[in-house]
């Protein structure tokens, strides 16, 4: 019989998914920050550096609904680690690429493969945590997006031009930390360990489809389309825009997109404890308060207006920090949005609107390319997407607002 878990052990447990996740970003950030040398190498227009996300962003829509359905089917203990082998390895097979279309592929499988870290992820902390845990479970899980984001900064810079002068050795160090994850799941986890879910007691689930048809849905599936369009343009052209855009220099555009990142983790942060402020001392309902925030936000998204007329700064910079604090700050409402949809559903409609919105927003960085060669300037597609929360902001006023439920069960929002 084996031994008894100490109570801190799964702490240690989600620290661990922090750490997958941290990888994660760093595979997916790599890309961003040699974008520059990967363009001039391969003699590549913005337009086509774009088509690098579109395929990564249609490839994470179909690994989304993949493996969120293999998640409930098959043992996390051996799923987990074969999706992290599955972009591990692409991440290292991106730096033995010799031209545009091997890269494409390599980064198309890494969309995949890196979509399956959600649901095994979100499914080992509902196996290993009781209900009253998991908020901060997932919190620590979610946390390693913007660190990896962080560190990757510095680490590419001294691998692809102080190390050894290659963008390829950046790709396949990278890529070779996800192995060494797979060793450490292996001597932390037991398959005992996740054999068993946590049991609970729940009211028989209404049928998905009423939720998928309401005006609440389409709602939610406006707002993360803008969401969705602010945080992950300035996460990949960021660094192009800097030393391009800008003339900064390598070193420094890298320093400055880990301090972007920084700052984006502060405003996630600060969304959190506003809301409870709101709650607390304002006298605001959750759901009155999460709407303040997620307008707030988009007011801080909306300083990209001053991008076109900033020049290389501070007040640049500033501005730019600003926007990174808001574009993260919008997702932690988002999220609280969907489990007031349903929660009997968080899963699946979580996963059925990531599908979605990859699929159609994966598309603007071929746009976001083809406009930057038009104008010669990153300017105005920044200024674009700064405004594009917005659209969350007018769904829920026509679509959330005037919702009319069917059923008493649909009612409790």
């Amino acid at each position: 019989m084996p031994t008894p878990r100490s109570s801190l052990w799964k702490w240690y447990l989600c620290g661990l998914l922090l750490l997958a996740t941290t990888i994660n970003y760093m595979d997916r950030q790599t890309l961003s920050l040699a974008g520059q040398r990967i363009t001039e190498e391969f003699k590549l227009s913005d337009a086509q550096f774009g088509i690098f996300e579109w395929v990564f962003g249609w490839s994470f829509a179909v690994g989304s609904v993949v493996f969120g359905f293999l998640a409930d089917r098959m043992r996390v203990y051996w799923l987990y680690p074969v999706v992290l082998l599955g972009w591990s390895l692409m991440g290292v097979l991106s730096g033995c690429t010799q031209d545009f279309p091997q890269l494409l592929v390599c980064r198309g499988f890494l969309g995949f493969f890196e979509a399956g870290h959600w649901p095994c992820a979100l499914k080992t902390t509902f196996v290993l945590l009781s209900a009253k845990e998991r908020t901060m479970g997932n919190s620590v899980l979610q946390s390693g997006a913007s660190i990896g984001a962080l560190i990757t900064g510095p680490l590419v810079l001294w691998l692809s031009t102080i190390g050894t002068g290659s963008w390829r050795f950046a790709f396949m160090v990278v890529g070779g930390a996800g192995l060494l994850w797979l060793v450490l799941w292996f001597l932390s986890v037991r398959r005992a360990d996740l054999d068993e879910p946590v049991v609970t007691v729940s009211e028989k689930q209404e049928p998905l489809w009423p939720y998928l048809n309401s005006r609440r849905f389409v709602a939610l599936a406006v707002l993360i389309f803008g969401t969705q369009i602010c945080w992950h343009v300035f996460r990949v052209w960021l660094p192009k825009f800097m030393e391009v855009g800008r003339g900064y220099s390598p070193v420094e555009a890298a320093w400055y997109n880990s301090l972007y990142f920084a700052f984006t983790d502060i405003g996630c942060f600060c969304a959190g404890l506003v809301s409870i402020w709101l709650i607390q001392k304002r006298g605001r309902t959750p759901h009155a308060a999460r709407r303040s925030v997620y307008a707030f936000a988009c007011v801080m998204t909306t300083s990209s207006l001053l991008v076109g007329v900033l020049p290389k700064g501070a007040a640049l910079i500033v501005v730019m920090l600003v926007v990174g604090m808001g574009a993260l700050a919008l997702f932690p409402c988002y999220y609280s949005f969907v489990q007031e949809l349903s929660e009997g559903h968080v899963g699946r409609l979580t996963g059925l609107l990531s599908a979605w919105v990859w699929a159609v927003t994966s598309p603007i960085h071929w746009l976001f390319g083809m406009l930057k060669d038009s104008t010669g300037s990153y300017d105005l597609g920044m200024m674009i997407c700064g405004l594009a929360p917005w659209l969350g902001v007018i769904s829920m006023k026509l679509l959330w607002d005037t919702y009319k439920p069917k059923a008493p069960a649909v009612a409790t929002l």
